[in-house]
């Protein structure tokens, strides 16, 4: 269950293929409606080559034009739609997201790291009454890794070497006034949350939203995602964290961990 991309030949390797992807995944929450000119700066080809990766994919139905600029349609959700429905690890998990749900009226997630962000791939079914909802947890969505109690903790589960490696020469966008961008706080905090095997993340990523998460790891030791919490202050409260919730996401992964 690796998140790793397979190493293949070059010529095996359809660089078409890679460019149409890359002008694809070059729509995104902070930009969703690009030019051709847009679109060549960020997934960097030529103006020329991205319009015609454009035009292709519009013709295909993938994306919506005005002429002028592009952006997603609504046939790029048969892509999650088909992952989510086929796809194994949502499918362990949702049962047990939806018991933890209910035992405490907060909303769970599992969450995997794709790159510089992390993806939501199962969430808890809806209870009534629960406190808290953060704006944009919705199924497949994409968090920045570094401000999320969940990337803090796939970030931790990486070698040593491979998150300096990663975290070399990166900013670390300030998303709101309490996010660390500081490199050697967030290494400490990385270390930290190695040390403790759990990581909390308070009004870092969204104001107002506090988050607690645990490594989901399989029986070889591999971290394979994230599991987390979103809850009010007051259930995240050091004392109350380590009596309430923290029991109930170190035993949820406990249990998971021979299915993964």
């Amino acid at each position: 269950m690796s998140n790793d991309p397979i190493q293949i030949a070059k010529a095996d390797f359809i660089e078409g293929m890679a460019k149409g992807m890359a002008v694809l995944e070059s729509f995104d929450t902070e930009r969703q409606r690009l030019n051709a000119t847009q679109a060549a700066e960020r997934a960097g080809l030529t103006r020329a080559a991205a319009r015609r990766h454009l035009l292709t994919l519009a013709h295909l139905g993938y994306l919506d034009t005005d002429g002028s600029h592009y952006w997603l349609s609504a046939k790029v959700l048969r892509f999650s739609g088909s992952y989510l429905a086929s796809a194994r690890l949502p499918r362990l998990l949702q049962p047990t997201l939806n018991r933890l749900a209910a035992l405490t009226r907060e909303s769970f997630s599992a969450v995997v790291l794709d790159g510089d962000e992390v993806v939501i791939v199962a969430r808890s079914a809806s209870i009534g009454g629960q406190r808290l909802m953060a704006y944009g947890l919705h199924l497949g969505a994409r968090l920045p890794v570094h401000a999320t109690s969940t990337g803090r903790v796939l970030l931790a589960a990486k070698p040593r070497a491979d998150f300096t490696a990663w975290l070399k020469g990166r900013e670390l966008p300030r998303l709101t006034p309490l996010t660390t961008v500081d490199h050697k706080a967030f290494r400490a905090t990385v270390a930290q949350v190695r040390t403790d095997d759990f990581s909390m993340a308070g009004e870092e990523h969204e104001l107002g939203v506090h988050a607690l998460a645990v490594p989901l790891r399989n029986m070889q030791g591999k971290t394979v995602a994230a599991l987390n919490v979103v809850a009010s202050p007051e259930r995240l409260e050091p004392a109350v964290m380590r009596k309430d919730l923290l029991p109930l996401l170190l035993d949820a992964a406990r249990e998971l961990r021979p299915l993964l």
